[in-house]
């Protein structure tokens, strides 16, 4: 039998992993952080006809609030800043309200509603479906997307 004492440092470490830190300012010593941000506030507002994101980077990760307006098409209000054929981003997230439609380039097809938690690949178009607008959460690519 192995007995193993967690020493100070580890138990540090651990919790650091954990929780993320930030520099004590009494002590210089690490001790975990809450954090809050508000996307009615965002770190940074990204505008293109018919949409915008709102985005916070909180505890490292990057997320985003997307707006998209009836009539709202990537391939027709976002295309133009991508420069490419098709949106590249690889979306995870979930539809708060609206609909969304995607499309593959391979001719795949989908529709999100309000509480659908989505994950679309690299290769696609989006767009509104109906008259009511899409509020969505982006939890991956909102770093990048519409910039």
């Amino acid at each position: 039998m192995q007995i193993r004492f967690a020493t100070t440092a580890n138990l540090q470490i651990r919790r650091t992993l954990a929780c993320g830190s930030v520099n004590n300012q009494t002590g210089g010593e690490n001790v975990p952080k809450i954090e809050k941000k508000n996307l009615d506030a965002p770190d940074e507002r990204r505008s293109f006809e018919n949409g915008k994101i709102d985005v916070v980077t909180i505890g490292g990760v990057t997320m985003g609030r997307m707006t998209f307006q009836p009539g709202w098409r990537w391939s027709k209000h976002v295309k133009p800043m991508a420069k490419t054929n098709s949106c590249q981003a690889r979306h995870v997230g979930f539809v708060v309200s609206g609909r969304l439609g995607a499309v593959l380039d391979d001719g795949s097809e989908a529709e999100f509603g309000p509480g659908d938690a989505y994950h679309i690949p690299p290769g696609h178009d989006g767009w509104v479906v109906g008259d009511n607008p899409v509020i969505a959460f982006e939890l991956l690519s909102a770093a990048q997307y519409a910039k």
